[in-house]
């Protein structure tokens, strides 16, 4: 056999609009543990979903132990000796763990379960991991590090030759995190190779024995993590130009205090806690983090979607609850959501429609829609944003992803908030679209409004907002001045868990 258990050579996929993998390349070697690193969006999943069946690769070639295989669903690539632990877990919460585990593969006497098998096998498998379990608690029972452990019980039943681990510890305490790599180096040393997907530079520098970093869809190389600190995989990570893709900055933000969040805190304890910042009068403040920073969780929670525990929120000095989602318009909120197409869009809908549909009380009298002053209210929002469509009464899902957008933004606009929030407002458009988007930003802040804006995106974040508060695991772990942003202190700001 190789030194490689596993080879993916110049791996290409792509979805409509977007090139997501661009002649990627992996090498693992077996008995070792694989980091796979790069910014969201880089491609990491998108890769591993390519080896594990999920998604088919355009072109490439995917190489275990010695021989080229063509996967297509993830029964094969768990018959060729592959498993993976996804970073969503969705268990049947309603079975028993070993159910869960051994779902598909049942051991059976004749034509019915054997279920005393089952508890032997799922006992025995937790011995071997030092999994304190019983096998026939119901897996909805469970708390979500547990649920992570099974997850991982389950992976190396399959005996694989290689599992992929997607953010393992997300869920996991320091002392669950070390049982964890403990379960690795054992599986380590019986030749199994593991492909570890993580944010947290600490857990890769230890359990990794060979780095891969990615970039924009692409490959930027590899090395042996003993030649890596922090800095260095943050530099590779991050690194490149940023020239011309914003609108030039011609506004400066006031000292006036549009909002203020004081120790702001969720019933979840594993979601956003003791939060609070300034949003001032004309400014974008821009929010960084990694996946799980419980940044859309954070700002759902200030327009109502999501329970506050505790805290403050006051909106030009007067402290407001907010309730529900009319407290927060009531108050000049909106909030333009991070899927678009499952909690903006009506696809079904007019353009006319879509554009008026916040702001329905505005254009009725005495009941009933006046729909001349819709269709005005619709024109003028439609035009100042540059929406290209042929008409107002063109179906919404017609329009391209960054017309859609644009229609939305105007949509809220006619609520006439102070604040506008904006989750990822450049999700899956073109650069064109999204140079449009961030005038409109620009247009409405020099208005006097104020943006809070999620943005996944490092040249985004970096390149749109007069601050920028970083954001870890439900934390604020910092926030940098303009003058002070940069891709290196931001990453770091992301990965430092604050106590």
């Amino acid at each position: 056999m190789g030194e490689y258990v596993l080879e993916m050579n110049n791996i290409t996929k792509v979805f409509p609009g977007v090139k997501a993998l661009d002649n990627v390349s992996l090498k693992v070697r077996r008995g070792s543990v694989h980091a796979l690193m790069g910014e969201n969006g880089a491609g990491k999943s998108t890769l591993m979903k390519c080896l594990f069946g999920i998604y088919q690769e355009d072109s490439g070639e995917i190489i275990l132990d010695g021989k080229r295989e063509n996967i297509t669903s993830s029964k094969q690539a768990l018959d060729l000796g592959v498993s993976m632990i996804h970073q969503e877990l969705h268990p049947i919460r309603f079975r028993p763990v070993m159910e869960n585990i051994w779902l598909g593969r049942f051991p059976m006497r004749g034509i019915a379960v054997d279920k005393k098998t089952m508890i032997r096998k799922t006992r025995e498998l937790f011995k071997e991991i030092e999994l304190d379990i019983n096998p026939e608690t119901l897996a909805g029972n469970l708390s979500a590090s547990n649920l992570q452990l099974v997850e991982i019980a389950k992976a190396v039943s399959y005996n694989s030759k290689i599992i992929i681990m997607d953010e393992p510890t997300s869920s996991l305490t320091d002392n669950e995190t070390e049982h964890l790599f403990k379960i690795i180096r054992q599986l380590k040393s019986k030749g199994c190779a593991i492909i570890y997907i993580s944010h947290k530079m600490e857990e890769i520098l230890k359990i990794a024995d060979e780095v891969t970093i990615m970039r924009d869809g692409q490959y930027v190389g590899t090395w042996p993590a003993g030649e890596l600190t922090t800095d260095l995989i943050i530099s590779r990570m991050v690194g490149r130009d940023m020239t011309n893709r914003f609108p030039p900055r011609t506004h400066t933000p006031g000292d006036e205090v549009v909002l203020k969040v004081t120790d702001l805190c969720s019933p979840i304890k594993r979601s956003f806690q003791h939060v609070s910042f300034e949003l001032h009068k004309g400014e974008i403040l821009g929010i960084g983090g990694l996946v799980g920073a419980q940044r859309t969780e954070l700002v759902e929670a200030l327009f109502g979607l999501r329970a506050i525990e505790s805290g403050e929120v006051e909106k030009d000095g007067e402290v407001f609850k907010v309730k529900s989602v009319q407290d927060a318009k009531k108050h000049g909120l909106a909030l333009l959501t991070e899927e678009r197409r499952a909690t903006g869009v009506f696809g079904i809908l007019s353009v006319l429609d879509n554009t008026v549909i916040a702001s329905q009380k505005q254009y009725a009298k005495k009941g009933v829609l006046q729909k001349r002053k819709r269709l005005k209210a619709a024109e003028e929002s439609n035009r100042q944003l540059n929406v290209k469509t042929p008409s107002l009464e063109t179906l919404m899902q017609n329009l391209s992803g960054g017309n859609q957008q644009k229609v939305l933004i105007a949509r809220w606009l006619l609520t006439q908030p102070d604040i506008l929030i904006l989750d990822e407002p450049t999700r899956g458009i073109d650069v064109g679209a999204k140079y449009e988007i961030y005038t409109i930003m620009m247009d409405l802040v020099k208005q006097g409004k104020s943006i809070i804006m999620i943005s996944s995106e490092m040249p985004e974040l970096l390149g749109v907002s007069d601050r920028v508060m970083v954001m870890c695991e439900g934390r604020v772990s910092g926030i940098l001045s303009r003058e002070e942003a940069d891709q290196i202190k931001v990453m770091q700001l992301a990965t430092k868990f604050v106590q």
